[in-house]
């Protein structure tokens, strides 16, 4: 048997070999750091036999699937741990997640914050047993009456919803037994660094309907250093956090009498509108209109479009004169009525069509999160009709118009493609030209990407970007989706040069995302402390003195002049008070004015960015702001101000 691996290179042997003895074959140091295989490009357990020609890659825990590996065998020791100290505890599920893991539990003694520590403690003694860990199966019958003779009811019920003829796969470790497909470590020894981060209710099965468990939050790491400077990130995102940040600099509110709805607050205004005016000037120079669709449209365009049938659950749904109507979750069936509204060439496309629209779509209660879940926000919908011909031209200038966003804000991203999912509309054969399309294009532009096997939307695959923000944490935000199937639908039509009808392909495409996530996005990246372009209050104008009050609103009234958004501190405070709360407010100029800047027309300048910057004659103070501002530079901050 032939077995070649990532680098190419073949080993082979005379009998069936797991994958651990593989990996010891090639050498202990990569069998000892080895958490998990990829077979064929499936990731499997250590213990998985190789009796065949295949193509084989050791996972050690800096890839994705070791990590996860590492992380959910971490989670069976939290289990275990849970167990010898609340016997009455029922086990729910404990996956691996993006930086950790998580285990979710029932338990009659509720658990709160300080207990994380007594878990921790009884980790490490079963990391310190070094438990072998073992797989065995047992029928679907037997895997039923095992967990109901242990009094765990919800391993009964995962169970129960699998094919009568499945095989359940469990794992031990010590005393210990799981139900799980794995894979997980060999033992318990190497898991040494790893710290529970907090406590949440969780439904079972992310249903409402269904009885509230604990959920305790963990993540792990195969060194301690790794482990401090990830947990030293997570302190960091507290203080960032932007719903903390939005309260304490007056951008937006969120109350219970609409939970999901934001509000935003005047300052937050002015950040929202700013950014929409970006928007608006980028896509004008990209050659796209705008038009705006109604929030509310009847059920019959929904059945049409397809989201009656595929995204009901989500919508909102109301009666109008005996009909059904749905308050739109998505721009795109409005859009098709725009274009269908007068005859289109071949001359005309690509036709390029912005909308800033207000779209509603139903999120769980428990999924709500400040501004970035919410059940009602803009979404910067673009939709573009073109030729079969212009596809490949098309999605490469949105990809570039992206990447000009993103770079502008200081965000690096990567590229993921999501193909066809099981739920979809349309034919092979028009996926197949879609999702070339979308290949060709990011080649083209020299893309690295990744491919996201059936993630794509219900009428065509789509490319996502996922930024990563300050502190090194991916959001998805753009996205392009390829979509022939509602043309289709709609009856769109243009006519071709040779007289004849013809069916348009259209691309929809995201660039912020949704606007309000964007903007939460943002808070956290630059925690708050905006460059000047973006910044609600730019300037904030500070008078030593009641005395010096008449020529400090000459200087606001200079500054208000030519566009920049400014306020004067009136109070009767003493001017180191009047900075340190213009500091908090991350306002990136502060000018003080007393008597020698009165005598000088000129202005004591502190920033954001240097601190004292000295004083500056205020017209020069002005041309060089109205520069920054009109250039969207990021300056750096070169010491604490």
């Amino acid at each position: 048997m032939k077995v070649t691996l990532k680098d190419g290179s073949v080993k082979e042997y005379a009998q069936p070999m797991s994958v651990i003895d593989i990996a010891k074959d090639i050498s202990e140091g990569l069998a000892r750091a080895a958490c998990a295989g990829e077979l064929n490009g499936e990731v499997v357990d250590l213990r998985t036999v190789v009796d065949n020609d295949c193509e084989l890659n050791i996972l050690t825990f800096d890839t994705e699937g070791g990590a996860a590996a590492f992380r959910h065998t971490t989670s069976h020791i939290m289990a275990q741990a849970l167990k010898r100290l609340y016997p009455d505890a029922k086990l729910a599920i404990g996956p691996s997640i993006s930086d950790g893991f998580y285990y979710d539990i029932d338990s009659e003694t509720p658990l709160t914050a300080d207990d994380l520590t007594k878990i921790e403690a009884e980790m490490k003694k079963v990391v310190k047993e070094a438990w072998p860990i073992t797989r065995f199966t047992k029928s679907r019958d037997d895997a039923i009456a095992y967990f109901k003779e242990k009094d765990e009811p919800y391993k009964v019920e995962l169970i129960e919803d699998l094919p009568e003829d499945a095989e359940i796969s469990f794992y031990q470790q010590g005393e210990f037994v799981d139900l799980c497909a794995g894979p997980h470590l060999m033992t318990t020894k190497p898991v040494k660094a790893f710290k529970l981060t907090s406590l949440a209710g969780a439904y079972w099965r992310g249903s409402e309907k269904n009885k509230m468990l604990t959920r305790i939050y963990g993540t792990a790491f195969t060194k301690k250093a790794d482990l401090e400077e990830h947990l030293a990130r997570i302190e960091e995102a507290k203080k960032r956090d932007h719903r903390k940040l939005g309260k304490e600099l007056g951008l937006f509110m969120l109350r219970e009498e609409g939970p999901g709805f934001p509000f935003f607050l005047p300052k937050g205004m002015v950040l929202k509108n700013t950014l929409l005016d970006y928007w608006r000037d980028l896509h004008r120079k990209n050659g796209y209109v705008e038009v705006s669709t109604p929030i509310i449209l009847s059920r019959h365009l929904w059945e049409n479009s397809g989201h009656w049938d595929h995204y009901k659950d989500n919508m909102y749904t109301t009666v109008i004169d005996d009909a059904d109507f749905a308050v739109k979750p998505m721009n795109c069936p409005g859009g098709m009525l725009v274009y269908k509204s007068e005859p289109h060439s071949y001359k005309d496309l690509p036709l390029r069509v912005g909308e800033l629209g207000l779209v509603h779509r139903h999120e769980k209660s428990g999924q709500l999160h400040g501004l970035m879940r919410v059940r009602c926000f803009t979404q910067d919908d673009a939709h573009i009709f073109m030729t079969q011909d212009q596809i490949r031209q098309e999605i490469k200038g949105v990809a570039k118009l992206i990447d000009e966003v993103y770079n502008l804000f200081g965000f690096k991203y990567h590229v993921e493609l999501s193909t066809r999912p099981e739920d979809s509309m349309g034919s092979d054969e028009d996926w197949e030209i879609a999702t070339e399309g979308l290949k060709g294009a990011l080649e083209d532009l020299g893309l690295d990407y990744v491919i996201n096997e059936g993630d794509g939307a219900f009428y065509g695959p789509k490319i996502d970007f996922h930024l990563e923000d300050s502190i090194g944490r991916t959001w998805q935000c753009g996205t392009i989706q390829l979509d022939m199937q509602m043309p289709q639908r709609f009856d769109l039509e243009y006519t071709g040069a040779d007289g004849e009808k013809h069916r348009p392909v259209m691309i929809h495409r995201v660039a912020f995302g949704s606007v309000e996530r964007f903007i939460g996005i943002l808070i956290e990246h630059f925690a708050g402390a905006f460059p000047t372009w973006l910044s609600p209050v730019q300037v904030k104008v500070l008078p030593i003195s009641d005395k010096y009050m008449d020529y400090a609103q000459d200087v606001l009234a200079q500054l208000n002049e030519v566009g920049i958004r400014a306020e004067i501190d009136t109070r009767a405070e003493k001017i180191g008070y009047k900075i340190r709360e213009a500091r908090l407010q991350k306002i990136p100029y502060m000018l003080v004015v007393g008597a020698k800047e009165e005598e000088e027309k000129a202005v004591s300048v502190r920033s954001r960015f240097k601190g004292d910057e000295g004083q500056k004659d205020l017209q020069a103070f002005i041309a060089d702001i109205l520069e920054e501002i009109r250039t969207k530079e990021i300056r750096k901050v070169e010491e604490e101000a």
